[in-house]
């Protein structure tokens, strides 16, 4: 994704997001308790600078922050954004297993102008799933074939027959 040509800044995304580990059955908890603290969540992320993660982990209910050899990797920005625009925008979003192929798109009509996702022909209806590569997690919504533009990397597409 460091390829796509929009960055944070354009998308006003002012901080870095990451993922913690949490006790089962404690987003709730935690959630409440960081934002008593000062700081944001969108679950089940959380937005921190990573140089000043003791209060985060002595939240209660907190295991560790997502890391890879030991250093908290944020989600990507892009990835972000685009899962806070499509709820924001009231879409109904349908939990999906996590795609890493398929054709990389962009929405360039309407309210979620600006989101990148992965398009997947699911019945004869596009679906754009997105992702949050760093939790393998993904959601999929519906969409039409003309509010969409291919992001500049070539990949392979995908077709799902059901």
């Amino acid at each position: 994704m460091n390829s796509a040509p929009t960055n944070a800044t354009s998308l006003g995304i002012t901080q870095k997001w990451f993922a913690l580990y949490v006790k089962p059955r404690h987003e709730k908890v935690v959630d409440r308790a960081l934002h008593r603290v000062g700081f944001e969540s969108f679950l089940p992320l959380y937005g921190f600078d990573p140089l000043k993660r003791t209060p985060i982990l002595s939240t209660p209910g907190v295991i560790s922050i997502v890391s890879v050899a030991r250093k908290p990797v944020p989600v990507d920005d892009v990835e972000i954004f685009s899962l806070q625009s499509a709820i924001k925008a009231q879409l109904p979003l349908e939990r999906c297993d996590f795609v890493e192929t398929g054709q990389r798109v962009r929405i360039i009509h309407g309210a979620l102008s600006g989101i990148e996702g992965i398009v997947l022909e699911v019945r004869n209806s596009l679906r754009l799933v997105l992702s949050i590569t760093l939790l393998q997690r993904s959601v999929q919504l519906e969409i039409d074939a003309s509010w969409i533009a291919p992001c500049e990397a070539p990949s392979v597409s995908l077709s799902i027959a059901s």
